[in-house]
């Protein structure tokens, strides 16, 4: 099977370039799309774009429904394939209009991508995401250890999390000059910090028991005084390796850099949830939390209007639809204290 078609990758450069400059896409929802037609190639054989059919995009959601995900051996999900058909279908609706294209690809052609009604619906029907409930999570954080320079950062990064609601991919990004701890304060600088969308988001320590704001404010007189850490270091550098004797690399202490993915932040958090005998959650978990937290604590519209732009979200709305849906069990017990 052919791996490229030169023609083709002339013209995905250019609708990659036109996401990144014209439609302001990120990096990681360009790779998406450069995925998904990709996927799309290898089910024609890698043709020219120019003999695109109808046919070739209804043979594509037939081998999309036969595909298993890498990772698990598992069947796609019909979430996948609809974000894959989706991002098919934008493509080839740009691609009519580009020079050379206009007269191969009908004005309804890509319209074949759809899936039908049903399995779109299946696709984008909510479903409850666990997430730790906060007495779940202060458990876990109490369990952890902080002897070492690394247990020490790790603690604090858990702290930290549950304190600012911060995205992972933001606190790999994030300064130590960003953070003031006098005035229990955070400036994600989108110049500086992977804020999503690259917003600027300003987040005041959310209340939170004593230990963990201790957590954070330790740490970061840690960096400054006793490993004299500057402005420009990372608040929670990544784990710096060298070979041991037995030619093994093994951690031995922090480095001046930053990780360059969030996937070590993740490990941690999961692994503090383990260890504390509770079911392994990711950072981005945090953020319900923190939302059913609010719920309970805020007392009128302004101070969960308050909360929320706290949390990034410039519509309120944003945090009671993808973050504050009442979960089954507190449904049914509203229900049910609603009794006469």
């Amino acid at each position: 099977m052919r791996k490229f078609n030169e023609e083709n990758e002339r013209i995905k450069r250019k609708y990659f370039r036109y996401l990144r400059e014209a439609a302001r896409q990120s990096d990681a929802s360009i790779d998406k799309s450069a995925a998904a037609i990709i996927r799309f190639e290898q089910s024609t054989d890698f043709k020219s774009f120019k003999s695109f059919h109808i046919k070739q995009a209804m043979e594509f959601k037939k081998m999309l429904k036969k595909s298993k995900n890498e990772k698990t051996g598992q069947p796609l999900s019909i979430t996948t394939i609809s974000a894959n058909t989706r991002l098919v279908k934008a493509f080839f609706n740009w691609l009519r209009w580009e020079p050379g294209f206009k007269s191969r690809i009908g004005q309804s052609d890509a319209e074949y991508f759809n899936l039908s009604a049903k399995e779109e619906a299946v696709a984008h029907a909510h479903r409850e995401k666990p997430f730790p409930s906060m007495e779940q999570a202060l458990h876990a954080f109490r369990q952890m250890p902080y002897g070492s320079d690394i247990e020490k950062r790790n603690r604090a990064l858990f702290a930290f999390l549950l304190v600012t609601g911060i995205r992972d991919g933001a606190l790999v990004s994030l300064k130590l000059k960003h953070v003031d701890t006098i005035e229990e304060k955070v400036f994600q600088d989108p110049r500086e910090v992977n804020t999503k969308a690259s917003k600027t988001i300003y987040t005041t320590f959310f209340p939170m028991e004593a230990d963990l704001i201790e957590a954070v404010t330790e740490w970061v007189r840690y960096l400054r005084e006793d490993k004299l850490f500057g402005p420009e270091d990372p608040l929670f550098p990544k784990t710096k390796v060298a070979p041991s004797s037995e030619r093994k690399f093994q951690a031995v202490g922090l480095s001046r850099a930053h990780w360059a993915t969030a996937t070590a932040i993740r490990e941690i958090v999961g692994n503090a949830f383990a260890a504390a005998g509770i079911e392994r959650f990711g950072p981005h978990s945090f953020r319900k939390t923190l939302v059913q937290y609010g719920e309970r604590v805020c007392k009128t519209p302004e101070e969960f209007k308050a909360w929320s732009q706290n949390l990034g979200h410039e519509n309120v709305l944003t945090t009671f639809t993808s973050y504050g849906a009442v979960s089954r069990q507190r449904q049914a017990e509203i229900i049910k204290s609603l009794a006469v």
